[in-house]
């Protein structure tokens, strides 16, 4: 059983790791945010719920399917 101390930790935790994924999103090139997704993922899965996890690989899934514009692609391209 959780305390409610924990709880609120967690749920922090997971709004972290999703805004991560949210900032990898905006700042890496495809197939490097879908390393930086498995590696969320692989320490999230230590540190959260179990429903909180399955929730974060359904995030995650989503954004890995959204297509960044070429545009920004071309721009991470060119800070690298």
């Amino acid at each position: 059983m959780y305390l409610q101390g924990e709880i609120a930790l967690n749920e922090q935790i997971f709004q972290s790791c999703k805004e991560l994924i949210d900032d990898a999103k905006m700042g890496c090139a495809d197939l490097v945010f879908k390393e930086v997704c498995l590696e969320i993922l692989s320490r999230a899965r230590n540190v959260l719920t179990e429903k909180q996890f399955k929730h974060l690989v359904a995030y995650a899934a989503e954004r890995m399917k959204e297509r960044i514009p070429f545009e920004l692609q071309e721009e991470i391209m060119a800070h690298k």
